[in-house]
Parts: structure tokens; C-alpha cells; sequence
């Protein structure tokens, strides 16, 4: 099939450090040029791709820290996926919702996945008013809000298998991955940490909108307390050693996550997570196997007593099977032949030949 992949402007594909989105479309592209299609990625000019790369920025805009008004960026990329759309068997957007006044326009199959949650009014609003855009959730909970949207399927995330290494010999500490903001509720493993007496390694990206509740809530902790280290944004490298060397990753979430991509992270190193039962942690986790889900930090503590139960290699082999990219390159694909079938029998002569 020739895919064209939209992602986000925000971070390069993949980014350098913390960036969810960017991070699921490049294992998604790698994977697809991989399984043999033809494969362009519309992101910033700094991006690395095995696929045809079409820079819609020369750099991405965060590392840039020069772009005030973002949206004149993601209009100049929508210009370019349009410009070349016929080229194309099927679009995947990544990106926002930009295109969808578009979307009964465009001449070519094509399906948005959301990676954010979908709680606020104005989401709903959206959603309501653009009911035929074809969609994907990374989980079945983040649809909840709006049900009533165009729902193609859900497909969870994946990884490489060779991304990360199995650890099979923990050291005795807990990790937190992530951003420092108020639902990702940083002092709670911190509490849990303190706890149980054992050190805390926080490897975290703190963006501006949130520098005031670092200062004012989460930094009184962590002064004078020999149990954390900060060590901030770390790669896929720093991942490795922190990740799979945590006797558990803690993700004491306050907000529904719509999927959580660092769970599988630590998954893959073999390493359990403890989560808060929030969003769409019953779905990555399950009990028992691969972590364990709690509501409260007296639970999360007893849960970290109860780590010796759990077989990290049980906890990689759940990742390799629900997981991998290979088997979420498989979902998307069966979208697409759904979607570019069905275009074809709509308008069965105007359709081009599709590769696989």
C-alpha cells in the first residue's frame, strides 16, 4: 500500500526525549516500511525515517522555541498532505482534527487516530459536529465521553521487541516516567516511595504551564529527601538502564489516561507497573501478570510488597504478545484494506490499483 503518515509538528519522529505521539508514529512508519509498503512521513525536517520524509518544518517546534502561533505550521502541513493526497491508497492522521473539514472532500481513504483524552466540552462539540470523520481510539475508555463518534476500532500501542532488553535482576528502587503536572500526581510516588523505604529515580519533563505547580507542590518534596533522585528527560537509552533495572515502574496517574505508553516501556524491560485504576489502565494491565492496579497509596504500598509474585519474564512475554508493533502494524493494516475496499465500492472506477 502507499500510506501517507501525518504526525504532529510539536516533536521530531522520534523525538529526542519525551513525546508520546511522535514516538507511536515512528515505530508505526518503521514497521510499515518494514511489512514492505511505500511509506511517507509529513513531520519536521529533523525527523529520521526509513520512509520518504516530507519536512513541514525545518526543525520541530519545541526545540526551535521560536514559533509563537503553531496553527500557521499545521495549515502549511495540511496543505502539503492535500497537494499530494492522490498520490496516496490511505492517509493517517496523526495530528488533530485541522483536516476535518476536509475530510468528506478528500479523494482518498483516510482515518485520524486520537492520542489525547477527549473529556473536555469542546471535544464533544467537535466530535458531534464531524460525526462522518473515520476515527481510531488507543483505547476503548477514551472513548467513553464520546460514543457517538465514527469509531473504526481501537488499536492499542506498540513497540519494537528489540527496543528495550529483558531485565530479569532488579535493583532495589521504584521508577516514575513522565511529565511533571498535576494528573500524573508525582507526590503520590513519592508518598508510596517514602513509604516503603525505598529510593525513587524520576525521570520527567517539566513543560511551562506547569513550572508553578513544580515550585509550589512537588519541589517541597523532593528537598530533603535522600529516597529521590531527579535525573529529568532521558532517551530510549536512559529508558533501558532506568527502566529495566526499577523493581516497578509507579504510575500513580489522576486523570484518564488515554493509553500510557510508558507502561509497555517498562513492560518490555520486564519490569510490572503499579497503577492507579484510572483511564485506560485496566486494559495494559493486567492484574497479576504484568503489574497490578490499586486506588489508594495504601494499596499501591501493599502492592510493592507483593512484587516478589510477579515473574518479570511473565511480564515480558505479555508485552511481546499484546504489544509489539508488529501486531499493531497488523491492526492498522486491516483498517486500511477495510477503508480502501470500501471506497472502492463506492466508486469502483475512479479507484487506483493498491500495492501491497
Amino acid at each position: 500500500m502507499r500510506i501517507a503518515q501525518i504526525s504532529t509538528l510539536h516533536e521530531r519522529v522520534p523525538p529526542i526525549g519525551y513525546g508520546g505521539t511522535e514516538r507511536v508514529v515512528h515505530y508505526l512508519t518503521e514497521e510499515l516500511v518494514r511489512r514492505g509498503h511505500e511509506v511517507v512521513l509529513f513531520a519536521s525536517g529533523d525527523s529520521l525515517t526509513s520512509a520518504h520524509l516530507c519536512p513541514c518544518v525545518p526543525e520541530a517546534l519545541r526545540r526551535s522555541g521560536q514559533v509563537v502561533d503553531s496553527t500557521v505550521h499545521n495549515v502549511i502541513q495540511l496543505d502539503h498532505v492535500v497537494a499530494q493526497h492522490d498520490d496516496f491508497d490511505i492517509l493517517h492522521f496523526h495530528n488533530g482534527h485541522f483536516h476535518f473539514p476536509l475530510s468528506s472532500l478528500l479523494g482518498v481513504p483516510h482515518l485520524s487516530t486520537v492520542h489525547g483524552p477527549l473529556h473536555e466540552p469542546e471535544q464533544r462539540m467537535l466530535y458531534a459536529h464531524f460525526r462522518q470523520v473515520p476515527l481510531v481510539s488507543i483505547s476503548e475508555s477514551q472513548r467513553l465521553p464520546v460514543p457517538g463518534a465514527n469509531w473504526l476500532g481501537t488499536v492499542y500501542h506498540g513497540l519494537p521487541s528489540d527496543l528495550y532488553r529483558y531485565q530479569p535482576n532488579p535493583s532495589p528502587y521504584l521508577a516514575f516516567v513522565g511529565r511533571i503536572s498535576p494528573e500524573k500526581r508525582l507526590d503520590r510516588a513519592i508518598a508510596i516511595a517514602s513509604a516503603v523505604g525505598l529510593p525513587l529515580k524520576v525521570a520527567a519533563k517539566i513543560d511551562h504551564v506547569d513550572v508553578p505547580y513544580f515550585h509550589d507542590q512537588i519541589e517541597p518534596l523532593l528537598l530533603n529527601n535522600p529516597l529521590v533522585e531527579f535525573v529529568g528527560e532521558v532517551d530510549d537509552v536512559g529508558k533501558q538502564d532506568l527502566l529495566g533495572h526499577a523493581l516497578a515502574l509507579l504510575f500513580p496517574i489522576d486523570w484518564p489516561e488515554p493509553f500510557g505508553l510508558v507502561m509497555i516501556e517498562a513492560n518490555a524491560c520486564g519490569t510490572p507497573v503499579i497503577a492507579w485504576r484510572n483511564g485506560s489502565t485496566p486494559e495494559v494491565i493486567r492484574e497479576g501478570v504484568n503489574g497490578f492496579l490499586v486506588t489508594s497509596i495504601e494499596e499501591a504500598t501493599a502492592a510493592v510488597h507483593r512484587l516478589e509474585q510477579l515473574e518479570r519474564s511473565r511480564v515480558r512475554s505479555h508485552f511481546e504478545v499484546c504489544f509489539s508493533v508488529s501486531r499493531q502494524a497488523e491492526d492498522y493494516e486491516q483498517l486500511y484494506r477495510h477503508l480502501i475496499q470500501a471506497r472502492r465500492c463506492q466508486s469502483p472506477a475512479h479507484r487506483s490499483p493498491v500495492y501491497a
